[in-house]
Parts: C-alpha cells; structure tokens; sequence
C-alpha cells in the first residue's frame, strides 16, 4: 500500500494515525443490549455506600474508581509521575485535580474535531472499562458472550467501527467460548471492523487454563487471517493477579493503586507470554497471514523475548520452520510507551516497520496531546521513519487507505 504524505501535508493538514486512543464508556455501555435474563450474572449498576457502582457477575468491579468517569483526570495527567516522579508523588496526589467528561470523550463528531486540532488523521479506538471485564465473568462463558456481543452493538451505534473512516472502534471479543469467538468476529467483520481486540493471556477453563493458540480456536485465527485484520491485544485485566497473590494474598488489582511488587511482579509478563505461546505454539505456521498489534504494553520486553525465542529454537533443533525471531518479526506490530526507549529497541532487533504510534490520549498515563509522542519517543529517528511509525506502519498492518 502507498501512502504519499510529503511534508507540507504534514504542516497543512492532520496526518497523524493513533493507533491507541479511548472513550470513556457511556453509563449505557454494557446494559443498552444487555440479555436481561442473565440478571446478577451480567453487568449491572447499583447504589453501594451512596455511590453509583459497577456489579459484573454480580461482584462490585473495583478495577475502575470511578466508572461513571465524571470527574475525570485530566489527558496526560500522570505524565511526570511516569518520567520518574521528579516530586516523588503517591499515584492518587499525582492525577490532579479532576475535570467533567468532555464532549469528545463520549460524541464522536465532537471527538472529530478535536482530532483536527490534534493534527490526528485517524485513530483506533479502545476500552477503558471494557478491558476490566473479561476477567471477571471469566468462570461464566455464557455470560461473557453475552455481555461482549452487547458491548459491541453499543460500540458501533456510539463511536463505529468505520466512521468517516477516521474513527475505528474496535470490537472485544472474548475467548473462553471458541465458537462464539469465531462468530463475533465473523459479524462484527461484515459490521465494518478492521481490527478486533483480545486480552493477553492464557484462556480460563474449569479446573486450569489453555492456550488461545490451542487448535480449537482455528476457526478464529482462519477467519482472522482470511480477513486480513490484526488481532490487537490490548492491556487490561489479564489474569496474572494469581502470581502476585502468591507473595502478597489479599487485594485485587485496580486501574489506581498496585502495590510496588505487583508491579514487578507483573509488568510486560501477560504480553511476553502471550506472544511467546503464539510463536512456540506455531499458529503462524498454521496462519501465514495472521498479523497480530501489541497495543498499550509497552515494547521493553521485546528485545528480551527475541532472545529467549531464539534461544529455544537453537535447544530444539528442527522444531521451528525457520528462526523465531523472524517470525515475531514479521507478524507482531508493537505501540512503544511513549517513555520507551525507541533507539534501543531498534538496536536490540525491534523493527523500525513493526513500530506504531500509541499516545493512550485521554487517559492520565498517556501524552498529554498524542503529537507530544513524536517529540518525546520519536525524535531520534529519521523524518522517514518517524513517517512510518506515526502513519504509514498503521495503515499496512491494517490494510486500509484514508484521506
């Protein structure tokens, strides 16, 4: 695919691809569609303690503080504290003072034109409660099924997963129930989705887990792969809390407060494994043309599993078709934090092809605008590179053309 920007385009109009922005969920988000027979085993609000709260499964979901999002913290607002804590904040001193939802947090026409602003020709469109809510009903597939393909109705009459093919929401799915995976991504496909998003991790079963490279989910990975979509997988709840639970029992995870081990414990563990089980597993083997997008995890982790990759390959001669690392490389495209390091991810075997644009605007962990994520990651790259990871990457592993 050609993409001509040539630099007064840059300087005249937005040309930028986001390839991480969020919504605030509506109140409406996941009970607008929701099956009204699943009662306490869906997702549902009530009034706890004299505060609007969120039951899944009929638990309080503690992974957002504030799910009604109003007051919110300001874009970026945590910015500092992730470039070191130069004023050596607790995480609830450094979000700030709070602000009302925005109009372009919640209406896609008001979001449009604050994208011009912003110099962003396009931008995917992920979950910000929605990814805390898998784990949760992970022991009731029947419920998840249909809590997501609820979720996923009310995403496209809200944002679209094709609007003025500039906004693309991208659908959740779910995969404890490998048929119904397969056919909600069959429909949100004829729905106009270019990307589908899963969580990083093993899939729950009665009694332990399995991997989602399991052949049982080919029927997924083949329609994916026909389709020509990538499989993005984007942070969230992803079922690690049982390692830190191990050291320190007690406590769940929440979107405000992890404890310092929890974060050693668990930072780039769900996505290393995942792609890990994906390469060891050899669905791309099976899938030639599957193309996966590591969204919102960060990409230091990825010059170690090369290594550890081909490391296994030279222990088990024979049992890759070719070497590892160059399958990774050609299959899995990765948002950097805009604190990475990218020079060094370069060097260490990351390709500069594979890299795209993530600012994670609005939330407070991201860049204050997303344009800050060329000057803060990027400005050690060349003009044409900088091109590729803030556009043209976007548009190839998407396989789409915009204006």
């Amino acid at each position: 695919m050609t993409d001509q920007v040539t630099e007064t385009d840059q300087a005249s109009k937005p040309w930028i691809f986001d390839f991480d922005n969020h919504y605030y969920e509506s109140e409406d988000a996941f009970t607008r569609h929701a099956d009204r027979s699943l009662r306490y085993r869906g997702v549902r609000w009530a009034e706890v303690d004299g505060r609007r709260r969120l039951l899944v499964g009929g638990t309080v979901n503690s992974y957002i503080a504030n799910p009604v999002f109003d007051p919110v913290a300001k874009p970026g607002a945590l910015f500092d504290w992730y470039r070191g804590n130069p004023h050596q904040q607790l995480i609830k001193d450094a979000f700030g003072e709070l602000e009302p939802v925005r109009p372009e947090y919640r209406d896609r026409k008001a979001r449009l034109a604050v994208m011009d602003e912003q110099g962003l020709a396009a931008t995917l469109l992920f979950p910000t409660l929605g990814v805390g809510v898998e784990d949760a009903i992970r022991a009731d597939p029947e419920a998840s099924n249909s809590v997501f393909r609820a979720f996923n109705l009310w995403l496209d009459e809200d944002w679209g997963f094709r609007y003025e093919n500039r906004l693309f929401a991208v659908p959740y799915i779910p995969m404890l129930d490998p048929e119904f995976a397969a056919r909600e991504l069959r429909r949100v496909l004829d729905a106009g989705a270019v990307a589908v998003n899963m969580r990083n991790a093993p899939v729950p079963t009665p009694g332990g887990h399995r991997s989602p490279f399991d052949p049982v989910y080919d029927a997924f990975w083949g329609l994916a792969a026909e389709a020509g979509i990538p499989v993005a997988t984007h942070a969230g709840l992803d079922g690690y809390d049982v390692l830190v639970k191990m050291w320190e029992p007690g406590g769940e995870e929440t979107s405000l407060f992890r404890s310092p081990l929890r974060g050693i414990v668990t930072k780039s563990r769900a996505v290393s494994d995942f792609y890990a089980a994906a390469v060891c597993h050899r669905v791309f083997e099976r899938f030639p043309t599957l193309r996966f997008a590591s969204v919102e995890n960060g990409a230091s982790w990825a010059p170690e599993l090369l290594h550890r990759l081909d490391d296994a390959a030279n222990r088990n001669p024979g049992y890759f078709k070719e070497k590892p690392s160059d399958t990774f490389g050609k299959h899995v495209w990765i948002t950097p934090f805009w604190e990475d390091d990218i020079d060094h991810l370069v060097s260490h075997g990351v390709r500069v092809d594979r890299l795209l644009l993530g600012s994670d605007w609005p939330h407070a962990e991201g860049t204050r605008e997303p344009a800050d994520f060329l000057t803060e990651s990027l400005s050690g790259l060349s003009e044409s590179d900088i091109l590729r990871v803030a556009r043209t990457n976007a548009l190839e592993v998407l396989n789409i053309s915009i204006d």
